[in-house]
């Protein structure tokens, strides 16, 4: 087998290989002789028919399937030769093939790229450090207290954050349309959770009072029959009731999931939700550092198949989040391109660091991650086997903690620098 090959570009690379005729006649011939011990044909014992009619019967198939055996080999035997690493499957044209002629053809292919690491000793890497405060369990049980107000009704006119329950009936040119009449309906001001104007026309409105609403539905509504048009609310107030917090107490304890234990008990609670966000929150940010470090100080060449492999890939997850598999809706690849580019690129970098360092994917840390994942269902191990059985969402996991293996190790050796934060600032909470 003689085989060429041609750079056409920093990764791209063109493969000419000729197989000898020898070779491939042999192929099919071993092929029909194969065929021939157990072929059944008509006025033939099994496995007697003579192989000139074999190959009358059988030659053509035969051919085709021998070419296509050897075009796979062929080129597995000639990129291993030529110490190449193929991205992905390449494009073959055939040149000549068949009995007698032999088979040229030319194979042109993208290689992966040579990545030069930057030493890893040389990487600064920020590490944001925070603990939970008193003063942060404080603030959340007041956030949970402000969740579940306690409304009383009052005689004075309504105001903003007040419950205010209503009937109501909407026309349009006087005829009420679907959707348009409610009763017993309470709307909490200030929530915007109904249209602007129906709010803005309860506030200063007292229980037992009759309101008239004039709105224009947006020209976007949900409704389309209703989109652009004017509709007459007549409201009739029934309640105005004023918020007020829950006491600290074993129904508000309760309402939280705490049987027993009472405030105590509730703090714990908090504090360990608080500590496992917060844990989770910084490790993001750290490894989130890692990554952008190492993406800075490590140029790579990224191979235009993989590229586009990234491209499609996030067009389908974003086609998956909007619930459409119209191949006809999928998004513009053009937003897609510099964040599929950082994907690939960083990829290359994680998967020469786990060459480099012998990195071992850590299974027991796979089964944590997995079960970590499950925790939150109503039946972790359904979910467990769930994903046990489906190769692609195992894969998926496996990535993400060899992934975690790699920031680890990178961290053994970078310099790490820490700074001082609060956990309000590292939530973002206002």
């Amino acid at each position: 087998m003689q085989v060429s090959v041609e750079n056409t570009g920093k990764l791209g690379r063109r493969l000419e290989v000729q197989i000898p005729a020898e070779r491939v006649d042999r192929a099919i011939s071993d092929r029909l002789k194969q065929i021939s011990r157990t072929a059944r044909l008509n006025g033939f014992r099994p496995g007697k028919a003579p192989l000139t009619v074999i190959r009358q019967q059988f030659g053509a198939q035969v051919q085709r399937d021998v070419i296509g055996d050897l075009l796979q080999s062929s080129f597995a035997e000639a990129v291993t030769q030529n110490q190449l690493n193929p991205t992905g499957n390449p494009h073959i044209e055939p040149q000549a093939l068949g009995e007698g002629q032999g088979l040229r053809y030319v194979a042109t292919f993208e290689v992966f790229p040579e990545v030069e690491l930057a030493p890893l000793e040389n990487l600064d890497i920020q590490r944001t450090v925070a603990t939970v405060e008193e003063s942060d369990i404080d603030a959340m049980i007041e956030r949970l207290r402000s969740e579940r107000p306690v409304y009383t009704a009052v005689e004075r006119a309504a105001a903003d954050t007040d419950r205010v329950t209503v009937d109501f009936e909407g026309k349009i040119d006087g005829v009420a349309f679907a959707g348009g009449k409610g009763e017993a309906v309470p709307i909490v001001l200030g929530q915007k959770r109904m249209l602007p104007e129906i709010e803005q026309g309860l506030l200063g409105a007292k229980a037992g009072e009759e309101k008239q609403v004039s709105l224009l539905f947006p020209a976007d509504y949900r409704a389309t029959e209703l989109a652009g048009k004017t509709a007459i609310f007549d409201i009739q107030v029934k309640s105005v009731e004023a918020a007020a917090l829950p006491e600290l107490n074993d129904d508000f304890f309760k309402s939280l999931g705490v049987e027993s234990g009472g405030l105590e008990k509730l703090r714990a609670d908090v504090s360990e939700n608080l500590n496992r966000e917060l844990a989770q929150n910084l490790r993001a940010r750290l490894k989130q550092g890692v990554l952008e470090a190492l993406l800075a100080a490590n140029s790579v060449e990224v191979p235009q198949s993989l590229l586009e492999s990234q491209v499609q890939e996030m067009q389908l997850e974003a086609m998956r989040r909007a619930g459409t598999q119209d191949v006809s809706q999928a998004p513009p690849r053009e937003p897609f391109e510099e964040p599929a580019r950082r994907r690939v690129a960083l990829g290359l970098i994680l998967n020469e660091i786990v060459k480099r360092q012998q990195i071992a994917l850590d299974q027991s840390r796979v089964s944590a991650r997995l079960n970590e994942m499950a925790g939150s269902y109503g039946d972790p191990q359904a979910l467990v086997r769930a994903y046990r059985q489906n190769a692609n969402a195992m894969r998926q996991i496996e990535n993400l903690v060899l992934e975690d293996q790699v920031v680890d190790n990178v961290l053994t050796r970078a310099k790490v620098r820490e700074l001082n934060s609060s956990f309000k600032e590292v939530m973002q909470l206002t």
